[in-house]
């Protein structure tokens, strides 16, 4: 009888992508994956020890794949723009991996491709370099909550989101002005978190990058060297 068919790592880590596409991470499994796969769970943990090591390393595909034929172009600000762009699209198409990107650090090549521009760039602005770790740490929690909360919004089903505009009427319209006259006063102005997602995101980025420009000194050009 012929072998079984050996699977590449490259090909183990597609598969997983599919799968996640319809399950989260709770429900997916290894053995699910090698059902898919039409293999046994053993010769899968030749290439990852366990589940975690193996989402990580789906969603550095997912890393990899929003910096694949990325150039730095433009100013300091632009150039971060352009590489949270590149993640919220690359995670818009697996939702599911959006979550794990959130709740994993996954330490590859794709994760370091990240963080590498984003430091550059940040260095570029002409912060002076003790700072630069915190900016960036800030960045990170701040595009990894607004993706992957962007990424869960849109994997639910049409009934799901016209039930939810249903109870966010209920909730705001219907706020008594007795118990919620701040909520009540601004009740036909308040949106849903689901409404006009992208340019919330746009606005919040662009927000966080401006706290960062106040704090360089005016006296420090945008390369990060002192004027003469």
């Amino acid at each position: 009888m012929a072998g079984r068919r050996r699977w590449s790592t490259e090909e183990i880590l597609d598969t997983a992508a599919e799968l996640l596409r319809t399950s989260d991470a709770e429900s997916f499994s290894v053995r699910r994956l090698a059902a898919a796969l039409g293999t046994d769970s053993s010769s899968l943990y030749r290439h990852f020890r366990n589940k975690t090591e193996l989402l990580r390393a789906v969603t550095d595909r997912i890393l990899i794949a929003a910096m694949d034929g990325y150039r730095p172009e433009g100013d300091w600000k632009q150039r971060i723009t352009t590489v949270a762009t590149r993640l919220r699209e690359a995670f818009a198409r697996h939702p599911q991996v959006a979550a794990i990107w959130a709740r994993y650090v996954s330490g590859g090549t794709g994760s370091r491709l990240v963080i590498e521009e984003t430091l550059q760039a940040l260095r570029a602005s002409g912060l002076p370099d003790e700072e630069i770790p915190a900016h960036y740490h800030r960045l990170a929690i701040l595009l990894s909550a607004l993706i992957s909360s962007e990424a869960a919004a849109g994997g639910i089903t049409p009934e799901e989101h016209e039930q939810g505009l249903e109870s966010f009427r209920v909730a705001v319209l219907g706020a008594d002005p007795a118990h919620f006259p701040a909520l009540a006063h601004f009740s036909r102005d308040i949106r849903p978190l689901s409404e006009n997602r992208h340019a919330a995101f746009e606005a919040i980025l662009a927000a966080q990058l401006a706290m960062i420009e106040a704090r360089i000194s005016p006296a420090r050009p945008a390369d990060g060297h002192e004027l003469p």
